[in-house]
C-alpha cells in the first residue's frame, strides 16, 4: 500500500513543483543523471550478487528478452502502417518492451503471492536491465539520429559508458572475487532512490496538453505492455512445459506496467519524453487492474 501512495504522491509533486515554477525546468535532467550513475548501478549490486542461478532461471531471462524484441517488432510494423518517424518508432519501443518488475512488481508479488518468490523476480527486473541497457539503448540512439541508422562503433561506445550497464557487468564480476555483504547497508540507501526520484522526475515532466492526439499511439503501448507480452510469455511457458513458481512470476513481471526508466532513457536520448510519460503514468493506473485479471489467468492455468 504504501509504494502505491508513493507513486501518486512522487508524481503529484513533481506536476505542483513545475506548475508554481518553484522548481527550474531543467531540474529533471540532474535528477536522471543522479538516478542514471549512483542509483541503478546501485541495484545491481544489491541484487545480481544474491541471485542463485539455476537451469530453471532461463526462462525469466528469455521471457524477458523476448518482451522487448516483441517489442521492437511490434512497433515497427505499427509505426510504418501509421507512417510514423524513427523518432515515434524508438519511444513506443522504450515505452512498451520493459516492465517495471521492481518498484510495482515486487511488492505486488508480494501481495499476491509470497515474499519468497522474489528470487524468481529479481531474475527478470536484473535482466530488464541489462536488456534496456543494450536493446534498448540501440533502439534509443536510431530513434535519436536524424538518419535513423548509427554505426556499430557508436553503439558500442555508447553501451559500454552507459552507466546502468557498467553497473550491471561490475556487479557480476565483483561479486565473483569480493563478498560485498558490507557494502549493502550504502547500496539499500542508493537503490531506495530510483523509485521516488524517477517517479518525481516523470511528474516534472508530465504534461497532459495534446494528450487526446496520442490516444492512439498510448493505446497501442499499453495493448502491447499490458496485454499482448504477458500473453506472449504464457503461450511459450505452456509450449516449453514450464510450470510452478517460475511460469507464474514469469509471467505476472511480463503483466507489469510500463518501467518508469523508460522516461530517464527517453530524455537522455531525445526521444518523445511526453508521449512516454504520459505512457508510463496511463499504465500504472490501468496496470493494477489488468494485473488481477493475469493473476486469476495465470492460477487458472499453473
Amino acid at each position: 500500500m504504501v509504494n502505491f501512495v508513493l507513486i501518486g504522491l512522487c508524481v503529484l509533486a513533481g506536476m505542483i513543483f513545475k506548475s508554481t515554477k518553484s522548481i527550474h525546468p531543467d531540474a529533471h535532467k540532474g535528477i536522471n543523471t543522479w538516478i542514471l550513475y549512483l542509483a541503478l548501478p546501485a541495484v545491481s549490486f544489491k541484487y545480481l550478487p544474491k541471485v542463485e542461478w539455476s537451469l530453471e532461471m532461463l526462462f525469466p531471462i528469455f521471457s524477458t528478452v523476448l518482451i522487448a524484441v516483441g517489442s521492437l517488432f511490434f512497433m515497427k510494423y505499427y509505426s510504418q502502417a501509421k507512417n510514423y518517424s524513427r523518432r515515434s518508432r524508438s519511444t513506443l519501443e522504450i515505452a512498451s518492451g520493459y516492465s517495471n518488475t521492481s518498484f510495482i512488481g515486487f511488492p505486488l508479488i508480494a501481495a499476491f503471492y509470497n515474499e519468497k518468490l522474489l528470487s524468481i523476480a529479481i531474475i527478470s527486473d536484473q535482466t530488464m536491465f541489462l536488456t534496456l541497457s543494450t536493446l534498448g539503448i540501440i533502439s534509443a540512439l536510431k530513434g535519436g539520429s536524424k538518419s535513423g541508422s548509427v554505426s556499430t562503433k557508436f553503439i558500442l561506445r555508447r553501451l559500454f559508458t552507459f552507466p546502468p550497464f557498467i553497473g550491471c557487468i561490475s556487479a557480476l564480476v565483483i561479486s565473483q572475487f569480493i563478498n560485498l555483504d558490507f557494502a549493502e547497508p550504502l547500496f539499500d540507501k542508493l537503490a531506495g532512490t530510483v523509485a521516488p526520484l524517477a517517479l518525481f522526475s516523470v511528474g516534472l515532466q508530465l504534461k497532459f496538453s495534446g494528450w487526446r492526439k496520442l490516444i492512439p499511439q498510448i493505446s497501442m503501448s499499453m495493448l502491447y505492455k499490458l496485454l499482448l507480452a504477458p500473453l506472449i510469455v504464457l503461450l511459450v511457458a505452456l509450449a516449453l512445459g514450464v510450470k510452478g513458481n517460475v511460469a507464474k512470476i514469469s509471467v505476472f513481471e511480463a503483466a507489469m506496467p510500463t518501467l518508469i526508466t523508460s522516461s530517464i532513457i527517453a530524455e537522455q536520448f531525445r526521444l518523445n519524453t511526453k508521449l512516454t510519460n504520459l505512457i508510463i503514468g496511463i499504465s500504472i493506473i490501468v496496470g493494477f487492474a489488468t494485473v488481477g485479471f493475469w493473476y486469476f489467468v495465470i492460477e487458472a492455468l499453473f
